[in-house]
């Protein structure tokens, strides 16, 4: 009668195993966070970051990031810059008040992340991939991503001139729980 017990407890283990469900970790963007831009012609950073978090290394399927970047907060150093970059001529910030990203999917590199979505800047979208790495750190932890957007991709100015058409962003995000 023992060894009947053993294939019945097994099997309601394995029967209730199917509807654990797996809850990943959602995290809050701390303050401290970079956000800079570089390319000749013009560099500096953006000084918002908004957006919901959700990330759980042993749970890649789950993870999500939804976040925005208000057009408004680029700071070059140089308050013509910023005007100009706000402008009609280059990002329209009026029209066009926020840089959106959306993964859609999240999968596991040689070298950290890398998070599939879709980026809206300047009203167009297009596929895009980020590359990150993530450093825990007892109850937070930091996000760190570096890659490269062509300004041209999403209709801001135009090709070639004295600003680059590829800039190099370099982001840091430190997270809480």
């Amino acid at each position: 009668m023992k060894r009947a017990r053993y294939p019945i407890a097994f099997a309601v283990v394995l029967f209730a195993s199917a509807f654990t469900f797996v809850v990943s970790q959602s995290w809050k963007i701390a303050d401290g966070y970079s956000i800079k831009f570089s390319g000749s012609g013009a560099t500096g950073i953006f000084k918002e970051l908004k957006g919901q978090v959700v990330f759980d290394e042993h749970n890649l399927p789950a993870a999500k990031f939804d976040v925005t970047i208000p057009v408004s907060s680029i700071n070059t150093g140089n308050g013509l810059k910023n005007t100009h970059a706000k402008g009609s001529k280059w990002f329209d910030a009026s029209k066009y008040p926020v840089i959106h990203f959306t993964s859609s999917k999240v999968t596991k590199t040689a070298t950290g992340y890398d998070a599939q979505g879709e980026l809206e800047i300047h009203g167009v979208k297009k596929p895009f991939t980020i590359p990150f790495t993530f450093a825990k750190n007892g109850n937070g932890g930091t996000f760190t991503g570096n890659f490269d957007v062509n300004r041209v991709d999403f209709g801001i100015g135009e090709a070639g001139g004295r600003v680059d058409d590829v800039f190099k962003l370099q982001v840091t995000v430190p997270v809480t729980q």
